[in-house]
């Protein structure tokens, strides 16, 4: 391989045998100006894992309400109940968006909401129950860390494991990676002041892989943090997922700012979004899977990066919400054949997963019951 950096070549070295990065090498990788070869040793690191197919979910993003007690300054989505902007779904109307997206072919639901003030347990519970009736078949992955903390310690009041116990048993199949966004403390206190730390967001994945479920893991960049910050933040997942091994995929998001309290912040470039990928293929050895979340990198971008460690486009979604009202300017859905035309696009072999990622058979159009 050639390298115009020769501050990678150790690096090089280690990749070649397979050896586990340092943090100090993330920082180098993140420091150094050859990009090209960067893209190119992820690509060695993706393509001894999953050849050259490239996969994605037939999926729906579904936001049950984004009434929310936080004020993290990142976020355009949450609001207060007075709000104009603020909303509250039915479990009737959810439930709905539920059928009809699996008698298109959908596999799997995606929820997600605020820390909503006066909701009940039961309610959370009825939706999941509700959703599941929809089919058996249909995968129910839902709540963030942050939710699940909320919902244990001010709506249930129960602890965090059985609080977790009683969402499965309802219904709940896997938790979103949302809420992570910079594990470092003095980011979060500048952006998400009040949010879960760090340990709190991964105590309560710990405990949910622990009861032999599987969740996904991310990370918000482009805003306030360091390179050593994000470094630290994949050291963090990568030492959890060596004790739990309980992490599907890694998916890092864009910080989009426009019309966050911190739109002063410059977005980060199409260089940087690869970098970042590319390095987190690189640094987390142990996650299968490198998602690249189109909704913030816009889906030619997402599409590129499959030759810089990442295997996977995400899904369909259909319905975005969160990064769109913070003035995402991408599509809020795609259909399988734009993302199937988009892995072609870039000489790989688009394939149909499940949410753990196995390559399944191209859903179709269910019959309508």
């Amino acid at each position: 391989m050639q390298l115009i950096d020769s501050s990678l070549l150790p690096i090089w070295k280690k990749v070649e045998v397979g050896e586990r990065l340092s943090q100090e090498d993330g920082i180098t990788l993140y420091h150094s100006p050859d990009l090209a070869g960067i893209g190119a040793m992820a690509n060695i690191v993706r393509e001894r894992k999953h050849g050259n197919v490239a996969t994605y979910v037939f999926n729906r993003y579904v936001n049950y309400s984004n009434i929310c007690i936080l004020n993290c300054q990142f976020c355009a989505f949450g609001a207060k109940k007075r709000d104009a902007h603020a909303f509250e779904t039915a479990i009737p109307e959810i439930v709905a968006a539920v059928r009809e997206s699996w008698n298109k072919g959908a596999t799997e639901i995606h929820m997600v909401g605020g820390l909503h003030p006066s909701l009940p347990g039961e309610w959370y519970l009825d939706l999941l129950r509700e959703m599941r009736k929809v089919s058996p078949e249909i995968h129910l992955k839902a709540f963030t860390a942050v939710e699940v903390r909320h919902l244990a310690f001010r709506v249930f009041k129960k602890p965090l494991k059985q609080t977790l116990e009683l969402l499965r048993d309802a219904g709940l199949n896997t938790l979103t990676g949302g809420g992570a966004e910079i594990f470092d403390p003095l980011v979060r206190d500048r952006i998400c002041r009040g949010k879960e730390t760090a340990e709190q967001w991964l105590e309560a994945h710990q405990i949910w892989h622990e009861m032999g479920m599987r969740s996904n893991a991310t990370m918000l960049f482009g805003h306030i943090e360091t390179v050593e910050q994000r470094i630290h933040h994949l050291y963090l997942l990568r030492k959890l997922q060596d004790k739990t091994h309980g992490f599907t995929a890694f998916l890092p998001y864009a910080f989009v700012p426009e019309t966050t309290l911190l739109s002063h912040i410059i977005p980060a470039s199409d260089e940087e979004s690869l970098r970042n990928l590319a390095v987190s293929r690189l640094f987390l050895d142990n996650f299968e899977h490198i998602t690249a979340y189109w909704i913030s990198f816009g889906l030619p971008l997402a599409a590129k990066s499959l030759h810089y460690g990442v295997d996977d486009l995400h899904g369909t979604i259909e319905e975005e919400r969160i990064f769109h009202m913070a003035g995402a300017k991408t599509p809020k859905e795609q259909t399988v054949d734009a993302l199937e035309k988009a892995i072609r696009g870039v000489g790989r072999t688009p394939h149909q997963r499940d949410t753990f990622y196995q390559q399944i058979e191209k859903t179709k159009a269910r019959c309508i019951v």
